[in-house]
This record gives structure tokens, C-alpha cells and sequence, in this order.
């Protein structure tokens, strides 16, 4: 089974219904997901802020919360990514949060899924920005796993 990293923009939309939730449900099924261990603060975060907004109840954020606190995600620690998402952030000039995961990919030689089209804009940019190919968006990655023979 292909791994792929994935980052909160992915996760979450398996518990919260939202644009791509069809994509993301079916990338869970077609490949071996990681994620640095970031991932997590980063779905409490955007679970409180869909409270604070009005667009959860606080009963479904908790379900939510309860429900990816169990997904079949595999974990890796931050600490051996920190110089390698430094180095990122700075050629990107993009938050080295982000970083992380595009850092982990690189680790794993493996691709890097997201639903955030600000940073799949940003490392498509330049025609020499080594990151191109390790990026690529959640409807891109279901469709292409979800081809035969992948």
C-alpha cells in the first residue's frame, strides 16, 4: 500500500462534512497515512475554531475530536523534521508548521496530500522549486489513487 503524509486540511474532513469529504474518505481507504505529530494540535485547533465560529456544536467538535483521536493515522515526531522544515519555510517563505509535513514526506520519500490551496500555490510556483512534485491536492491524490492499478 502507497504511504502518504497528510496534514489536518485532510483529516479533518472525515468527521466534519465539508468540500472534500467524498476525497478524503476515499484517500483513507487507498493508502498508508502519516502525519508528524503536529496533526493533532492542528485538528483541535481547527475543531475550536469551527465551534467558535458557529459552525459545529460542541458535541459534535468532542465526537469529532473522539473520532480522529482513533484514525488509522500513523504518528511520527516532529523533533527530526525541525531543521529540515526550518530549511522549507525559509525557500518558501511559508509557515514552518506547513513545513513539517512537506519535511516528512521528504523523509519518507513518499507525497505529501493537503486541502490547502494556498500552500499547493506556493510550491508550485518557480519552475526549480524541488517541493513541486511532493505536493499534490486532495482531489488530485483520490483521483489518482482510486485509478486501477494504483
Amino acid at each position: 500500500m502507497n504511504a502518504l503524509v497528510i496534514d489536518a486540511s485532510v483529516a479533518v474532513k472525515w468527521v466534519v462534512e465539508e468540500v472534500g469529504t467524498a476525497h478524503a474518505l476515499a484517500l483513507r481507504r487507498q493508502a498508508r497515512l502519516l502525519a508528524p505529530e503536529l496533526l493533532v494540535a492542528e485538528c483541535a485547533n481547527i475543531l475550536w475554531k469551527k465551534v467558535k465560529h458557529d459552525e459545529l456544536p460542541k458535541e459534535e467538535a468532542i465526537l469529532a475530536a473522539r473520532l480522529l483521536q482513533s484514525a488509522d493515522i500513523e504518528l511520527l515526531p516532529t523533533a527530526m523534521l525541525l531543521e529540515a522544515a526550518t530549511s522549507i519555510a525559509i525557500e518558501l517563505d511559508h509557515p514552518a508548521y506547513d513545513c513539517l509535513y512537506l519535511a516528512l514526506a521528504a523523509a519518507k520519500d513518499c507525497r505529501f496530500v493537503t486541502a490547502d490551496e494556498r500552500l499547493i500555490r506556493k510550491v508550485h510556483q518557480g519552475a526549480h522549486n524541488p517541493w513541486r512534485g511532493r505536493v499534490i491536492s486532495l482531489t488530485q491524490a483520490a483521483t489518482s489513487f482510486a485509478a486501477p492499478g494504483k
